[in-house]
């Protein structure tokens, strides 16, 4: 298996028709989005070509493939406001693998590190990531690449009849 990484530069219609499948996936809305309700969980959510370009504004954005294979995206962006401790020069980072053959693969965990290598190239020497607290396998990838938990906020996201924390985690490169 070969894994390789393109920054996104110049999002094209069928990339943002992409991205639409990937934000409405049953399997991944739970994941990578906080949802107040299950009403708003079954809302489908349309990703534009206009809207890729607008995130590239204030995302650094690079495209997961695998044996030649777009498998998913990662990013990050640099102090946001929703950061849960307000530290100058920190990265916040996100990640989706959208296709199926690319889960359980270890393609995660390589992708991450190669998105550390990015933002320490920077000069960034924080990370701070959002993992919803019934999502036990990215927690324990996080764990293993060396996040630590900073925080909890209640009642963030909703999925299987109930509310659920939103655990922050940090790393120091």
């Amino acid at each position: 298996m070969s894994t390789h990484y393109i920054q996104l530069a110049d999002p094209g219609p069928e990339l943002a028709e992409v991205f639409s499948r990937w934000e409405t996936d049953p399997a991944l809305v739970p994941l990578t989005r906080p949802n107040r309700s299950k009403t708003e969980l079954e809302q489908l959510r349309i990703v534009t070509q206009e809207e890729l370009a607008e995130r590239l504004q204030a995302h650094h954005i690079y495209l997961i493939y695998s044996d030649n294979v777009l498998v998913g995206e990662m990013n990050y962006m640099i102090d946001p406001g929703h950061l849960y401790k307000k530290e100058e020069g920190t990265a916040w980072i996100g990640i989706t693998i959208g296709e199926p053959e690319g889960r359980g693969k270890g393609i995660g965990g390589e992708a991450l590190r190669y998105l550390e290598q990015q933002i320490k190239a920077e000069g960034l020497r924080r990370i701070e990531l959002g993992v919803f607290e019934f999502n036990s396998q990215a927690r324990k990838l996080y764990r293993k690449l060396g996040y630590e938990e900073i925080g909890h906020i209640p009642d963030f996201t909703y999925w299987q009849d109930r509310m659920w924390s939103d655990i922050r985690m940090e790393k120091y490169l």
